[in-house]
């Protein structure tokens, strides 16, 4: 494969990347709140994301991709709502482990790296029909 059409390849695995990184923040955003619906049940546990890199022996480059999405083990908060649903005998309802913060710099970080495969993309295709027209 030609260089100027491995640099669109190597674009694309990182935009693909950076899109599933932006789904899997977006759920963790729409659950910040979803706790359990019966006494003492767990809530929403946090997905998290995890790259590896791939190398594609036929154009002879490393890309990246996806290599698992897994949960993050770190503890609920609880506080103390004696009416929730999920309320055990004490009043204490366990609360989903997103953090919002973190979420939108994981969000604004998966978007500058999207934005910076997708110029990479766009200088790859600019190249292609600059040497288009030299053969003209």
């Amino acid at each position: 494969m030609d260089p100027l059409s491995s640099i669109s390849a190597i674009a694309a695995s990182g935009m693909r990347a950076q899109g599933e990184r932006l789904k899997v923040v977006a759920e963790n955003v729409a659950n910040a709140d979803s706790t359990g619906s019966t006494p003492g049940a767990d809530p929403y546990r946090r997905k998290t994301l995890a790259f590896e890199e791939l190398v594609d022996r036929a154009i002879g480059a490393s890309m990246v991709k996806v290599e698992q999405i897994g949960r993050d083990d770190s503890p609920f908060a609880r506080v103390h709502d004696p009416a929730h649903p999920a309320a055990d005998d004490k009043g204490m309802v366990k609360m989903p482990n997103v953090n919002p913060i973190l979420e939108m710099s994981n969000m604004r970080e998966a978007s500058r790296s999207y934005e910076a495969n997708m110029n990479m993309f766009e200088a790859g295709r600019d190249m292609r029909n600059q040497m288009i027209d030299l053969l003209r």
